[in-house]
């Protein structure tokens, strides 16, 4: 067969970024047969009450397409949460779009507000998907430092990435992969500089009930004068432990909302209508269901992370999210890639290099990431393979 030139049949934006290296891991723990700590799934279940919605949806028959952009039983229960939670005034027909899952929905986002030039500024270290999301679109990412170890960002530093040519910035929080929980007080300095230059804030809140250490969610949308430039995503992966279903959102004002749809329409048509019709039922779940949820993720970090600094692990303790941010300087000379493949082969515990949250890679060389959303025999199976390090420096 006659070997392609990729330089004509492949295309230059494809080329610009790399291959997960969160789903890169997860292939190589199941290679060595490790424990997954790279992917930030849960190897639990749902509540019941919520799956047992999902099978009485099928059984009811909502078997095939949803509205494009939604169920409408769905898009009203997210409205109403908006509200209760978020501080958002939405309605459920102008302004929520359901996609496939956030990841979709930071996509069709993107697509949906960016034109080619334009600039998005991302914190960094940050989620993978941003950059390449930001580079599809058309524009350029800018990338601003978050600084450990409690990973605030320089004001000044990000006044300077504005300019005239910012379409938006993306923020997340609760954080992948640190933990942070942006306060108030950094949300409305954003928020000042979005209305001063005219730009958009693209809100990641996928983590928005996994709090820890009397830290509270603000959603930059429910600020003064931020409703009309805010676009919200979240979804119910990690709420409610079902990142397999891929049932996302998008809130955003309704000129925006139109023009999410029409990319959301072209790139998934849309999500699974059974599970839209589950997720209804989840966002009305028992409020206390995000009180025990805290607590049971609270207790999993609290059972992992002392490990972790006795074995010499610098580990910086998160406030949110399910993830464990941690310098490797003081405990191997190998770079932070180096070491997380030595984990998965030798040690039989996958976790994720530092230098995949970040553009600069020089940045995260000697960090790795590590996750707790696992059954807690699941963490202490783990602790008993890494125990080892004790005797072991690479």
């Amino acid at each position: 067969m006659t070997e392609l030139h990729h330089s004509r049949f492949v295309s230059d934006r494809s080329q610009s970024f790399t291959q997960s290296i969160i789903r890169e891991m997860t292939r190589q723990n199941a290679i060595y047969g490790g424990i997954n700590l790279a992917q930030g799934y849960p190897d639990f279940d749902p509540p019941e009450e919520i799956k047992e919605a999902a099978v009485k949806a099928v059984r009811d028959g909502f078997n095939q397409y949803a509205i494009t952009w939604g169920a409408p039983e769905l898009r009203q229960a997210i409205a109403e949460k908006a509200g209760w939670y978020n501080g958002i005034t939405a309605d459920p027909n102008e302004h929520v779009t359901v996609t496939c899952g956030a990841t979709e929905a930071m996509m069709s986002a993107m697509m949906a507000v960016v034109n080619p030039g334009d600039e998005v500024i991302i914190f960094e270290p940050y989620y993978e998907n941003y950059g390449p999301d930001t580079i599809v679109s058309g524009a350029k990412p800018v990338f601003v430092p978050l600084r450990p170890p409690e990973f605030t960002f320089d004001r000044d530093e990000l006044r300077a990435a504005f300019s005239r040519y910012t379409k938006a910035i993306v923020i997340n929080t609760p954080h992948n992969p640190t933990g942070k929980v942006y306060t108030r007080e950094e949300l409305e300095f954003i928020a000042g500089l979005c209305r001063e230059f005219d730009a958009l804030a693209i809100t990641d809140e996928i983590y928005e009930h996994i709090l820890f250490d009397g830290h509270r969610h603000v959603s930059i949308a429910g600020l003064p004068g931020m409703a009309e430039r805010t676009v919200t995503i979240s979804g119910l992966s990690k709420t409610y432990s079902v990142t397999g279903w891929r049932v996302g959102w998008v809130i955003a004002s309704p000129e925006i909302s139109e023009c999410v749809r029409r990319v959301h329409d072209f790139l998934t048509v849309g999500a699974p209508h059974p599970l839209q019709i589950a997720a209804a039922a989840a966002l009305r779940i028992d409020r206390g269901y995000y009180t025990e949820l805290a607590v049971m993720y609270e207790r999993k970090r609290d059972l992992l992370l002392p490990l972790l600094r006795g074995l010499g692990f610098q580990v910086f303790q998160p406030g949110g999210a399910y993830y464990l941010w941690t310098d490797i300087t003081g405990l191997t000379e190998l770079a932070g890639w180096e070491y997380a493949e030595y984990l998965v082969r030798e040690i039989g515990v996958a976790t994720v290099p530092g230098n995949g949250f970040y553009f600069h890679r020089d940045l995260g060389a000697k960090n790795v990431r590590f996750t707790f959303s696992k059954k807690e025999e699941t963490l202490r199976a783990a602790a008993e393979r890494l125990e080892c390090l004790r005797y072991q420096r690479r």
